[in-house]
């Protein structure tokens, strides 16, 4: 029952971050197509190990979310270094924690959203934890 509800968790929360990645339009250049090819894929491979499970798919869930764990990573420093130069350009004599606060509250892009991709990773291996392996 709770692998269920972690699978049901785990599917609405990568489906709705596509659609609002998509509103947001989070496409425009390759780097930013990342976290949308990967939700695709990880939806792909946790609804594949959901109808069919067995010691392939559970690999593959665990692979993906692997990959959701390092772009989740990756994510939180592109945004944290385009924060950055934003608001060096905005206020050149920012320095330390004054800077860091200001990047961590920027509202675009928020430094700390690409955590989610983290969260749905440990979620998905979780979610997969007890599969044995054959």
């Amino acid at each position: 029952m709770l692998r269920r509800f972690l699978l049901v968790i785990l599917t609405i929360g990568m489906a709705g971050t596509v659609v609002e990645l998509l509103l947001l339009k989070h496409d425009e250049d390759a780097i930013q197509l990342v976290p949308l090819v990967l939700l695709g894929v990880g939806l792909a491979s946790v609804l594949w190990h959901a109808v069919r499970p067995g010691t392939t798919s559970a690999r593959v869930v665990r692979m993906v979310m692997t990959a959701f764990v390092a772009a989740g990573l990756a994510g939180v420093y592109y945004h944290y270094r385009a924060n950055v130069e934003f608001q060096l350009e905005t206020d050149p004599s920012l320095a330390g924690a004054a800077l860091l606060w200001k990047v961590l509250a920027a509202k675009a892009p928020p430094a700390l959203a690409p955590g989610v991709m983290i969260q749905f990773g440990l979620l998905g291996l979780t979610y997969t934890y007890r599969d044995k392996e054959r």
